[in-house]
């Protein structure tokens, strides 16, 4: 939205009463909710995340790539894709549980993305349809054990050219500010900033 109406945004919120765990934009936007929100409920923000908005300008395929290969997800990987939906959310710090209905949408459509090694899944890319020509890679999670193979680049570039082959013209992701190694894999597949994003998270006012 444009960054003025944050405001309006956080006042008609706090007449209904909404629940608003964190806001998130552009940081002019947030810290405009915010300070709304804050004057109205007496709910300090603090910063829970910097992120930045990247688009792909050209796919680089990662050269040589880890060993194994991507598939798509199907039923039959509900577990593992719910579980390691939630350690991401987790380590990215989320509010709430993922939602097992989005990843149930995404499974049918093909827009969940495994990498194997070795006989078994070792990381997890996903991404929305296209909306007006451009898709989204979200989540990408690799287990702990798995890190620092190749595997989460290589299931990214999978993914990304799914989002292409599925009719995409644009493909974007998110990046934490926090994770310089993230954002550099990113950027060595062909992805480039857009714009800077800001989560404010809400505490409860404290009680008299």
């Amino acid at each position: 939205m444009p960054a003025p109406a944050a405001p309006e945004l956080a006042e008609a919120l706090a007449e209904r009463e909404a629940e608003v765990p964190c806001v998130n934009g552009t940081p002019e936007a947030a810290e405009g909710f915010a300070a709304a929100w804050t004057r109205r409920t007496g709910s300090p923000a603090r910063v829970a995340r910097r992120a930045r908005l990247h688009r792909l300008a050209g796919l680089v395929l990662p050269d040589p790539p880890p060993d194994g290969a991507a598939r798509v997800a199907d039923g039959g990987d509900r577990e593992l894709v719910l579980d390691w939906y939630a350690a991401f959310h987790r380590d990215a710090g989320g509010y709430g549980d993922p939602n097992p209905a989005l990843v149930d949408g995404r499974l049918t459509e093909g827009g969940i993305m495994l990498w194997e090694a070795g006989g078994r899944p070792v990381a997890l890319a996903g991404r929305t349809s296209a909306v007006a020509g451009t898709a989204r890679v979200a989540p990408v999670y690799t287990p702990a054990g798995h890190r620092r193979r190749g595997y989460g680049a290589a299931v990214t570039a999978a993914v990304t050219r799914a989002a292409q082959d599925s009719g995409a013209a644009e493909v974007v992701l998110f990046t934490d500010l926090a994770n310089p190694t993230s954002n550099g894999v990113y950027h060595r597949l062909g992805y480039r900033p857009v714009e800077d994003r800001l989560v404010l998270a809400f505490t409860p006012p404290a009680r008299p």
